[in-house]
């Protein structure tokens, strides 16, 4: 991308049968997408028409082997075919391990071009992760199949809207598995890595808060010995090395004030403890993106919602944040290369 150029965002389908195909048709339709990016869309060309058809969509696919140079025409849609779906798996609400197969190849292709360089980011619809790894594709999701790819070993999963960003020390574990998986070299390897990226990204210093994994930070050892014996030394050795993290702190009243702006992100110890109050303010705009990556890679932050699948009503806003904000990271990291 040169520096007046409009990035490259590779945008992968997600699971046919489910809402991404509709909300990156929704995503197509408005303005400010085509203003910010060149978008390639990465997945199945029936798939994706039937989603032109389910919404009346003004919109038109022209098929592409490489990424073309030039800005798509209005109403244009660039499109990378990786599968020939049968209807029956492609059918609403019904996830298969052909779908889940496609979809690896989806997401495997748009990584791969963007460690090419072919692409400047890629932005992800949902998947089913069972469908995955139905076709035998084991992973627990989009970001430990992409640590793999780029072979990256400290990754870091970020939420993020206006008004909060958190990330996660531990992801997709069983509750019951956490204390044991919050270890002193995993809490300062996220806020490295958090550090890393939103000051890459971001803001230049930023400013982070680090969650106890016990109610009121244990309370000396009476609900538990991890904030004292574990976060706090891994917080202590961030601040030696420059980072601005404090902690740790207490989950019930910290979130008040990030969302106030005190706090650029907040680092947090499990799944739920992060994307609990991130969704109560940015369901509908929340974007997933993965840090410490050599790509910039963002994503919805919900699921394949077969519910609404194949309805035509699923909210697309999540899709558009994700990738607008791909468009803005890359735009950031080529101003700071020129």
């Amino acid at each position: 991308m040169g520096i007046d150029a409009k990035p490259a965002i590779a945008i992968t389908m997600g699971d046919p049968a489910g809402i991404g195909p509709e909300i990156i048709v929704k995503s197509m339709a408005r303005p400010e997408i085509l203003a910010s990016c060149r978008p390639v869309i990465i997945g199945d060309r029936s798939v994706l028409q039937r989603a032109i058809d389910l919404l009346a969509a003004d919109l038109r696919i022209t098929t592409i082997e490489e990424m073309p140079d030039r800005d798509p025409a209005a109403g244009e849609l660039y499109l990378k075919p990786l599968s020939d779906l049968a209807p029956q798996d492609m059918e609403y609400g019904k996830p298969t391990a052909a779908g889940g197969d496609a979809v690896f190849r989806y997401i495997t292709e748009a990584a791969r071009l963007c460690l090419d360089s072919e692409v400047d980011a890629m932005a992800t619809a949902p998947i089913n992760k069972e469908a995955m790894n139905a076709a035998g594709h084991h992973y627990p999701g989009h970001t430990e199949l992409l640590a793999e790819l780029t072979g990256t070993d400290d990754f870091v999963m970020m939420l993020a809207g206006s008004r909060l960003r958190v990330t996660l020390v531990t992801i997709h574990e069983a509750l019951a598995d956490v204390p044991r998986l919050v270890t002193f070299d995993k809490v300062l390897a996220t806020i490295r890595t958090t550090n890393g990226d939103l000051a890459r990204y971001f803001t230049p210093r930023p400013r982070l808060a680090v969650l106890a994994l016990n109610p009121h930070c244990g309370e000396g050892g009476m609900f538990g010995n991890e904030d004292r014996d574990i976060i706090q030394p891994a917080v202590e050795a961030a601040r030696s090395e420059g980072i601005d993290a404090t902690g740790p702190l207490s989950a019930d009243t910290l979130f008040h004030l990030a969302v106030k702006g005190d706090y650029d992100a907040v680092i947090c110890m499990y799944h739920d403890q992060g994307l609990i109050p991130l969704k109560l303010l940015h369901f509908d705009d929340g974007v997933n993106v993965t840090l410490g990556l050599p790509i910039i890679r963002t994503s919805v932050d919900h699921g394949t919602a077969y519910n609404l699948a194949g309805k035509g009503i699923a909210s697309e806003e999540s899709m558009v944040a994700a990738i607008k904000m791909a468009a803005e990271m890359a735009v950031v990291r080529q101003t700071r290369k020129a």
